[in-house]
């Protein structure tokens, strides 16, 4: 089958050339897609917004009144790390839907991949480090309050430390989280994920995927999921600009098989989001977000 896919033209926009987020990685990464021929004519679904009240599962309603209508302060801004624009306003408010969607349709059709999402740094009433809503948070309470599915595992493997998905769900006993990162590195002060494991600087392939193994599966066995959101960033990668592990191109690819045929192997559903990854050179960086693309399909096909 056609692994089901879920986009946005609005995910990337015209942005400071300069800023240290890769903005147009989105639609690079849509590019790149086409290329390899995984995005075909009926598997791209398209999200519209997010609903205020389905937002708010998850952030706090004055919160988002005041990013929306650019009420943010100036400290709130430099800690949310984006400028503000009706542009960015758009695509927040589209990209927690987007992983909402892809739970969605994982739950049917065993799989989906979400082409943004994992901004899982968005704290209940702030935003913080390129994130302003967390996707993971919102997506995973609505499916519960849905009664879709009873109990779901976020199973997290950005380089940095899932904080804001860790502080939202920290009381949803229905929410497994699990952040596998660098432990000297952002943010700061960590939160308390259900699972949290803290890698060493410089790791390699070979210990890190092992921990990846050990880890996925203690985490399936402890939450017992029904569904699970992957969030695969590539800021593992050894020439990321924000990374501090040494993670190769091939480690990542491996680790995407891993993941996904791990979960598969537990007839769990699971639905991918693409996390970190700073690259000056998108087209790289897009190559890398493919990765577990191509391990989607490759995997489920």
């Amino acid at each position: 089958m056609s692994i089901p896919l879920i986009y946005s033209p609005f995910y990337s926009y015209s942005f400071p050339a300069n800023h240290r987020f890769p903005m147009s990685k989105f639609h690079h990464l849509y590019q790149c897609l086409s290329h390899l021929g995984i995005i075909q004519n009926n598997n791209v679904f398209r999200p519209g917004r997010v609903k205020k009240e389905v937002l708010a599962l998850a952030h706090e309603f004055n919160y988002i009144n005041r990013f929306k209508t650019n009420q943010l302060n100036t400290k709130e801004l430099r800690k949310m790390g984006l400028p503000w624009s009706e542009a960015l306003v758009k695509r927040s408010m589209i990209s927690p839907n987007g992983t909402l969607m892809a739970g969605a349709i994982a739950i049917n059709h065993g799989i989906a991949c979400h082409l943004a999402g994992g901004t899982h740094h968005a704290h209940y009433d702030h935003g913080r480090g390129y994130c302003v809503f967390n996707d993971l948070a919102v997506a995973a309470k609505a499916l519960v309050a849905q009664g879709k599915v009873n109990k779901i595992l976020i199973f997290d493997c950005d380089v940095h430390q899932g904080d804001g998905t860790a502080s939202i769900l920290q009381n949803d006993d229905g929410i497994f989280t699990c952040s596998i990162h660098c432990e000297k590195n952002f943010p700061h002060h960590k939160a308390i994920s259900d699972l949290d494991v803290g890698l060493p600087k410089g790791i390699n392939d070979d210990v890190y995927l092992a921990v990846v193994a050990e880890v996925l599966n203690k985490a399936i066995k402890m939450s017992q999921p029904d569904l699970v959101f992957y969030d695969a960033g590539v800021d593992i990668y050894a020439h990321d600009g924000l990374g501090h592990l040494d993670i190769s191109f091939d480690g990542i690819r491996k680790r995407e098989h891993l993941v996904l045929e791990t979960i598969k192997q537990h007839n769990i559903p699971v639905a991918t989001v693409i996390g970190g990854g700073y690259d000056k050179n998108t087209l790289a960086l897009a190559q890398r977000h493919a990765l577990v693309f191509q391990a989607a399909e490759n995997t489920y096909s």
